[in-house]
């Protein structure tokens, strides 16, 4: 099993000030405890390329990503919301990001590699069509959705978003889509309080109480989200991966462990190897618990690595 990890240095330059949970910080945590137990060394490591205006428009209004562009501050922080600051040097890690996601789908997609992970940040799930919010600029799942199907006419495309928030981008994006499946797991009633309500044909929706904990989680998956991917039978298979539905996270309350980022990463892998070929990239999204998430990532990485999690 080749798994690739596409991650850059420059990640760290995007900073939206001090106590904010989305910070320089995750990636350097995660880092440091992969190489630690050696998973980091068992992946192809490597660093992507920014993505070109050209891939970000395919899903993003012209307009929007303009103004973002305006907007940018030479220093300081612009506050576009209350959560989602624009540095410096923002928008060019968000695309480097954005990158990663391109580049997996063309890994996996020219079989140099069985699987990604794109260790990068800012997270990218809430970013909408015109909009930018809750951490997120530019959205990368989207954006390499739409890269496999203009690049590598991949007509059927599923993307599990596993966040402790729901993908409303991605859903501002693809609702309606027959050439997208997007299934959901979230908190209910919870942020970005939009999408929530309504029914798509290619949306499977699946909020939790608060305080679900794992085999509650899992019975829900099962039978709301394997029955919809047999059916669809997709050609790629694209992971949102938040890690904060983990128990310890601040910014969530389900309760979640790293054994079941671990079994939902193996579910995603068997489904794409019975109708992809094994195709998958996985983009990191949410979790910010400097503990919780290096040791939820490790368990994702082991099942990428189809290894059993032993932590």
């Amino acid at each position: 099993m080749i798994t690739t990890y596409l991650t850059h240095p420059d990640v760290a330059l995007h900073d939206m000030g001090p106590n904010h949970p989305e910070s320089p910080m995750r990636l350097e945590a995660i880092r440091a405890r992969l190489m630690l137990s050696g998973v980091l060394q068992q992946t192809v490591q490597s660093e992507p390329a920014a993505a070109d205006t050209l891939a970000l428009e395919r899903v993003h209004a012209r307009d929007y990503l303009s103004s973002l562009e305006a907007r940018r501050p030479q220093n300081g922080l612009h506050e576009l919301d209350s959560d989602t600051r624009l540095g410096p040097h923002s928008l060019a890690v968000a695309r480097l990001a954005t990158g990663a996601a391109i580049r997996g789908v063309d890994l996996v997609c020219r079989n140099r590699s069985d699987n990604v992970f794109c260790a990068m940040r800012p997270p990218g799930h809430h970013a909408e069509r015109d909009q930018a919010m809750g951490f997120c600029f530019y959205n990368h799942v989207a954006v390499a959705a739409a890269h496999a199907g203009a690049s590598y006419g991949i007509e059927r495309i599923a993307i599990l978003d596993f966040d402790v928030h729901q993908g409303n981008g991605t859903l501002d994006i693809f609702h309606d889509d027959p050439g997208v499946l997007i299934c959901s797991s979230y908190q209910e009633g919870f942020y970005p309080w939009r999408y929530l309500d309504g029914h798509w044909p290619n949306v499977i929706n699946s909020p939790f109480p608060i305080g679900t904990d794992g085999a509650s989680y899992r019975k829900v998956v099962e039978r709301d989200w394997l029955p919809a991917l047999e059916a669809y039978r997709p050609q790629l298979v694209l992971l949102s991966s938040g890690f904060d539905a983990h128990r310890e996270d601040p910014l969530g309350q389900l309760a979640l462990d790293h054994e079941d980022f671990h079994w939902i990463t193996s579910l995603a892998m068997d489904v794409a190897r019975c109708h992809a070929g094994g195709k998958l990239v996985s983009v990191l999204e949410g979790g910010y618990n400097l503990k919780a998430l290096p040791i939820s990532v490790e368990a994702h990485l082991l099942a990428l690595l189809g290894q059993a999690c032993h932590l």
